[in-house]
């Protein structure tokens, strides 16, 4: 092993020089920061494929009260961990990450609302020293109940999981039939606060047109972006997958068909592509990660609940930080993760039915 090697595993090795990864190990690997850093400690990250990463997407749980049947169809199951990431330990990642160039940070689950620190932990993001934008994916249970908090907190943007409009397969999709009052809470959330609204779908085909036209007539008068996300093939939901994939194709003629435009995404985005119509105040939205040259734009880096690294939503392992946070080593942590550009995937493998080591979306957030 060559003296610039470093460690990501029990087994597993980086060796910059080489750009090369031996692995003999499992797919959670530990990190020890390289000796010697050719980057300039507070430079701002970029992969080996020149894209610039200013976009973290922190989990802070991966438990979820919803059952709904694309993700988590049975419930979550087993006890959730006791050691999710303390507020300190995200204080030190996010001063980490604003180090090296991060701009926006969006705190996903799970369902990161049942977490009772939530607000602290906007709190904490929103007064981090680079960070511009704070936002959270939640599935609004209880919107109306955390809504002032969470604006008093800085909450900057909120997308909300809503895969129907119809209360019955709302019912039927979530095991909650909370949608009449989720649709309440949101029209406060618009009337009472300036935090961006953002709703999010599963592209599935048995609903995809209805909820289209329904969507259209819902941002006639809102400033809200109903997104589309095309179903996604992880290992744990196969035969729905086969039976519901619809491609983003369906909805896009549509919208170009009915004077609805593109928009180009900015450096701090998320990978949906939005569409306006000159008679409609909000959006509509698409995610297609089944489409060609989706990897190309991508700006985003993944940790999970117990403070692990993940490169890419669909990656073959993840890296533990978790010292660096524990010990409150900024310098570390950002050393660390300049060691993590060369290794990077290029992109995702889902069209080869291989969705890494995501069993379910819930593990890190999408």
């Amino acid at each position: 092993m060559s003296d610039d090697s470093f460690k990501i595993g029990s087994a597993k090795w980086y060796s910059p020089a080489s750009g090369s990864v031996t692995d003999e190990g499992d797919n959670t690997f530990s990190v020890v920061a390289p000796t010697d850093q050719t980057s300039e400690p507070n430079q701002l990250l970029t992969d080996g494929f020149s894209r610039r990463l200013t976009y973290l997407r922190l989990s802070i749980t991966d438990f979820c009260n919803f059952r709904c049947e694309y993700c988590l169809p049975n419930g979550y199951q087993g006890k959730r961990p006791d050691d999710e990431l303390s507020v300190p330990e995200i204080a030190t990642l996010i001063r980490g990450f604003a180090k090296v160039g991060t701009k926006k940070v969006r705190i996903t689950g799970g369902e990161p609302s049942i977490r009772r620190d939530v607000v602290e932990i906007i709190e904490t993001i929103k007064q981090t020293d680079g960070i511009e934008t704070v936002a959270m994916t939640s599935n609004g249970y209880k919107l109306g109940k955390h809504l002032a908090s969470w604006h008093a907190a800085g909450l900057d943007q909120l997308n909300i999981s809503m895969d129907s409009f119809d209360a019955a397969t709302f019912h039927k999709m979530t095991g909650f039939n909370t949608l009449p009052q989720l649709l309440t809470d949101m029209d406060r959330l618009l009337e009472k606060t300036n935090i961006k609204l953002k709703i999010n779908s599963i592209l599935m085909a048995e609903t995809a047109f209805e909820n289209l036209l329904q969507a259209i007539d819902y941002v006639k008068d809102r400033a809200v972006t109903y997104r589309f996300i095309e179903f996604m093939q992880t290992s744990d939901n196969s035969d729905l997958f086969f039976a519901q994939h619809a491609q983003s194709d369906t909805i896009i003629d549509y919208l170009l068909e009915h004077g609805w435009q593109a928009h180009d995404r900015g450096s701090s985005d998320g990978p949906a592509v939005e569409y306006s119509h000159p008679d409609y105040v909000g959006r509509i939205g698409m995610i297609a990660p089944y489409a060609e040259h989706f990897c190309e734009t991508c700006n985003r880096l993944r940790v999970s609940s117990q403070g692990k690294v993940h490169l890419c939503l669909f990656d073959q392992g993840n890296y533990d930080i978790r010292h660096y946070l524990q010990q409150d080593d900024v310098t570390g942590l950002v050393s660390t993760l300049h060691s993590f550009m060369p290794i990077k995937p290029e992109h995702h493998h889902l069209h080869d039915s291989d969705s890494g080591i995501m069993h379910n979306l819930s593990i890190i957030g999408g």
